[in-house]
């Protein structure tokens, strides 16, 4: 395209504030996505972990079309049928304790932020615990609270207050301890940062039940349940940010569900609208009521078109049968990685739930390996596996989220192309 004032040509690529990969998408369906070139891909990130049923999914596309022959936007002031729905469906679907639904934030950063707003307001303190590595948002308040340097270092620290803990990661454990006898030191020293690096006045501890960006650290037995009696004996109000984990991303509607633990709070976005529409709720217990409606709204929050695809999605994945097929496929992909991992060393880790999962490289020493992450998040690029590297690429797991929708076929190529992928990795340490 030609700039005002200047004869010269450029290309979306000079003009784009941020970069551009090299590859252009243009037409997606279900777990495939295809390039400008006609290649397909397996998209295993499905989007940005925010199309559960895969792309295009016509019953989603369906009712985005009939909301935008009726209503396509009012403002929150108003009810409309599809925001109603939702909130129904939302208090149906998340743990009993959690009789009341905000949908007034426009994604999971908003969604989070908004949580820890009644928190404060409900608790009159300020501080909020994060553990290692979280990633629960990239507005400057929810960025400032970031479980990593790296995210935090480029801005001021306009947003005090975080209280960043070790989190539950038994295979690298800060303490190190193990899981059947530390008796659970990564909630317990919580007191010592609490007493020491706090600012004495702790509101409450935002967690990812699985860390997503951190990861894919699945917290062993017993961590969540034991976190919600801390955090009761505290009086510090539990927030679980489940933006990644629900709607069956864990083979169960919420990963509260998973794990039965129930958190004051839960937040919930990414595969909300089932499309990447904008959406986010957050779902509390009924003594966090009280907020003014005026201190927290989005334009986007409650969006008609968003809240009728997300009607048709939720109505789908809270279906028995769906959630059994991705604990199905979920476990035979995993078996088949497992079956990978025994004969490559460099593979140290396969876990997960249902479909979130993650797959640690580690070098010889046992020490984590980005090098090795980054060769082989390239590598399954090149087998045509669409995949995220943890830590926003910087990080040693290969973090793969297909769309629900997977099947045992899809499952078992996925599989195959990460044993071609392994077979691509440089030798020894620094190659």
């Amino acid at each position: 395209m030609l700039v005002e004032g200047s004869t010269t040509q450029l290309s979306s690529r000079d003009l784009a504030y941020y970069e551009l990969g090299d590859i252009r998408l243009v037409r997606g369906e279900g777990l495939r996505v295809w390039d400008s070139e006609g290649r397909e891909y397996l998209d295993c990130v499905a989007g940005t972990f925010n199309l559960p049923l895969g792309h295009g999914h016509p019953q989603v596309t369906a009712a985005i079309e009939r909301q935008a022959q009726e209503l396509t936007f009012a403002s929150s002031m108003f009810q409309t049928d599809a925001t109603n729905r939702v909130i129904e469906l939302l208090a149906a679907m998340t743990p009993a304790n959690l009789t009341r639904v905000n949908l007034r934030s426009s994604g999971g950063s908003t969604a989070n932020e908004g949580a820890i707003k009644i928190a404060q307001l409900h608790t009159g303190r300020r501080d909020v615990i994060v553990p290692f590595r979280a990633h629960i948002g990239q507005t400057l308040a929810t960025s400032a609270l970031n479980g990593m340097a790296r995210m935090r270092a480029p801005f001021p620290a306009v947003y005090p207050g975080a209280v960043t803990v070790p989190d539950p990661y038994c295979r690298r454990c800060f303490y190190r301890q193990s899981p059947d006898s530390c008796g659970f030191w990564c909630i317990e020293r919580i007191d010592d940062f609490l007493d020491y690096a706090s600012s004495g006045s702790v509101a409450c501890m935002i967690i990812e039940p699985i860390s997503g960006v951190g990861g894919n650290v699945v917290p062993p037995p017993g961590y969540l349940q034991r976190l919600r009696e801390f955090c009761d004996e505290r009086d510090i109000v539990l927030i679980f940010d489940e933006n990644q984990t629900s709607f069956g991303r864990t083979g169960h509607l919420t990963a509260a569900e998973a794990f039965d633990v129930q958190p004051h709070m839960l937040t919930v976005s990414k595969g909300l609208s089932g499309c990447g529409l904008p959406l986010g709720g957050i779902l509390t217990e009924e003594r966090l009521v009280g907020m003014d409606r005026s201190l927290h709204g989005f334009t986007a929050g409650g969006h008609p078109l968003a809240a009728a695809a997300a009607i048709a999605t939720l109505e789908i994945v809270r279906r028995p049968e769906f959630l059994a097929n991705v604990r199905a496929t979920g476990a035979a992909l995993v078996s088949d990685l497992l079956e990978l991992a025994a004969d490559r060393p460099e593979v140290e880790d396969v876990r997960g739930l249902g479909l979130m999962l993650g797959v640690e490289l580690s070098e010889p020493d046992g020490s984590r390996s980005n090098r090795l992450g980054r060769a082989l998040h390239a590598a399954l690029m090149e087998r045509g596996v669409i995949t995220r590297l943890s830590e926003h690429g910087l990080g040693n797991v290969i973090e793969l989220r297909p769309p629900l929708i997977l099947t045992h076929e899809d499952a078992a190529l996925i599989a195959r192309r990460f044993a071609e992928a392994l077979e691509m990795l440089p030798d020894g340490p620094g190659s």
